[in-house]
C-alpha cells in the first residue's frame, strides 16, 4: 500500500501535498511513520491550522525521516509545518511531526492532529470515538436559522441572565453546546462559576501568567437557581432527546457554587424528576457531590489528563484537593447509583504509555466507570511534554490499542465522546 503524501504549507499559506516525502505523525515527541490503515478522511468541520515557526516532517522512499526546508514546488520563502484540529466525536491517534526552529512561538491551546493527502482527498491519522451527530457540523443547518431561534429565546426569557450569557456564547463564540440548546436538542450547557480550584497548564479561560491567549470568555456573573433551573426546564420540556450539564468552556469549576447547584438540582426535580442532570468536573469536593446526589444529579463526568498523581498535580496545579478526590468522586456517584463518565484528555505518546494503562486499568477496576470519554488534550505538546518531565516513549500500547485492550479487559466499559443521556424526561 502506498502511505499518504506528506502535506505542507507554503510562504503564501497555501496548503500543498509533496509526493516525495510520505506523511509522518509524533507522539509523545518521537515520530513515526503513518500508513494507510492509521488514516480517515478528514472530518467535516475540521480546521487546518499552520504551524508557525515549525518545519514539516516527512518519511522519504527509504523509510527515513526528512525534514522540509525549502518548498519542493519551487516557491520562494519558508515552509511551515500543517496539523488538523479534528471535528468533535474524533480523537488523534497521531500528533503532527515537526521540527521547531528557534524563537518559535508558543502554540495556542487547540490539539494537533497529524494531516497528510491520500487518494485526492486530506486525510487523518485519527479514530471516531462517538457516533452522535450531536455536534456534526451539517447538523446545525444555515446560520440564519440558528439567529432566528436565539433571538425569540432571548426576547422570551429576557430577564434571565444565564439565557443571554448563552445566547452570546452561541452566536459569538459558535460553542456547539450553546448552539444545540438554542436550536433545542441534545445537552444543554448550564454554567454557573466564576471561580476554579485548579490552576490548569491549558486552561482555555484563565491563562493569569499570559503563557497562553485564552479560547473561551469566562462566565462574569453568578446565576441565580431560578435562572439556572428555567433553562434546564424550558429544555427538559421542548427539547429533542434532552440533558443538562454544568461545567462549560466558559467558567471555572462548578462545584465552587455547590450549594447554588444543588439548590438548582432540586428546583429542576420539583418540575421535572425525571431527566439526566449531568456534572462536568474535575472532582475536587466529593463531599459536595454526594449532596448533588442526593438532590437529584444522575451523573458526573471526571476530567483527567492522567491518573497518575505527580502528573495529574503538575497539570492541573490543585488548590486544596488531589486526584484522589477526584477518584472519589466517581466512587459516590457509582454508590448513588448514578453514571459515571472519565474525561481522559488525551495526547498520543503520554497516555498511551505502559504506567498510565496501568492506572487506568486499575480505575476502572476498582470504581466501575461507565465510559471513557476520549478528548484531545489542547495544548502546545512541547509544552505539555516539558511541564511533565517526560522524554519520548520506549514503548507505548497506541490510543486505538489501549481502547481495544481495555474493550477486552472491560467489556461492560464504553468508549466516546459526549455524555449520555441516562434518564427518560417525565412529562
Amino acid at each position: 500500500m502506498n502511505p499518504p503524501r506528506m502535506v505542507y504549507a507554503d510562504a503564501q499559506g497555501n496548503i500543498l501535498d509533496y509526493s516525495g516525502l510520505a506523511m509522518a505523525g509524533a507522539a509523545g515527541g518521537r515520530w513515526e511513520p503513518v500508513e494507510e490503515g492509521q488514516c480517515i478522511p478528514l472530518p467535516p468541520g475540521s480546521e487546518l491550522f499552520l504551524l508557525p515557526g515549525r518545519l514539516p516532517v516527512g518519511r522519504d522512499r527509504d523509510g527515513r525521516f526528512e525534514v522540509l526546508e525549502h518548498d519542493p514546488a519551487g516557491g520562494s520563502g519558508p515552509v511551515t509545518a500543517v496539523a488538523a484540529f479534528l471535528a468533535p466525536a474524533h480523537t488523534a491517534t497521531l500528533w503532527a511531526a515537526y521540527q521547531t526552529t528557534p524563537g518559535a512561538p508558543t502554540l495556542p491551546l487547540f490539539a494537533y492532529a497529524a494531516v497528510g493527502f491520500h487518494q485526492g482527498r486530506l486525510v487523518a491519522s485519527a479514530l471516531r470515538v462517538d457516533p452522535l451527530p450531536r455536534q456534526d457540523p451539517q447538523r446545525f443547518g444555515p446560520p440564519e436559522r440558528l439567529a432566528q431561534a436565539a433571538r425569540r429565546l432571548l426576547k422570551r426569557f429576557a430577564p434571565n441572565r444565564l439565557w443571554q450569557h448563552l445566547g452570546h456564547c452561541a452566536l459569538g463564540y459558535g460553542c456547539p453546546a450553546a448552539r444545540n440548546l438554542m436550536l433545542g436538542r441534545w445537552e444543554a450547557p448550564l454554567p454557573t462559576a466564576r471561580a476554579c480550584n485548579a490552576s490548569c497548564l491549558a486552561c482555555i479561560s484563565s491563562q493569569p501568567e499570559g503563557r497562553f491567549p485564552v479560547t473561551a470568555e469566562r462566565i462574569a456573573f453568578t446565576p441565580e437557581p431560578r435562572e439556572v433551573a428555567e433553562v434546564a426546564l424550558h429544555h427538559f420540556a421542548t427539547g429533542r432527546d434532552p440533558l443538562v450539564s454544568f461545567g462549560q468552556g466558559c467558567e471555572g469549576e462548578p462545584l465552587t457554587q455547590a450549594a447554588l447547584l444543588q439548590h438548582a438540582v432540586i428546583l429542576i426535580r420539583q418540575r421535572r424528576p425525571k431527566g439526566t442532570i449531568n456534572l462536568n468536573t474535575n472532582g475536587s469536593l466529593p463531599a459536595e457531590v454526594k449532596k448533588l446526589m442526593a438532590a437529584g444529579l444522575s451523573s458526573i463526568r471526571v476530567s483527567v489528563n492522567s491518573l497518575l498523581p505527580e502528573r495529574h498535580q503538575t497539570y492541573y496545579q490543585p488548590r486544596g484537593w488531589s486526584l484522589a478526590d477526584a477518584v472519589e468522586s466517581i466512587r459516590v456517584v457509582k454508590a448513588g447509583g448514578g453514571h459515571a463518565s472519565l474525561n481522559l484528555l488525551t495526547m498520543p505518546g503520554v497516555s498511551d504509555r505502559p504506567e498510565e494503562a496501568a492506572a487506568l486499568f486499575e480505575l476502572v477496576a476498582a470504581t466501575g466507570l461507565d465510559l471513557i470519554q476520549w478528548r484531545n488534550l489542547n495544548v502546545d505538546p512541547e509544552v505539555y511534554l516539558q511541564a511533565l518531565g517526560l522524554e519520548p516513549p520506549e514503548e507505548r500500547l497506541g490510543i486505538e490499542g489501549l481502547i481495544k485492550e481495555l474493550r477486552m479487559r472491560f467489556p461492560r466499559l464504553r468508549h466516546g465522546y459526549f455524555n449520555p443521556k441516562t434518564e427518560t424526561v417525565s412529562s
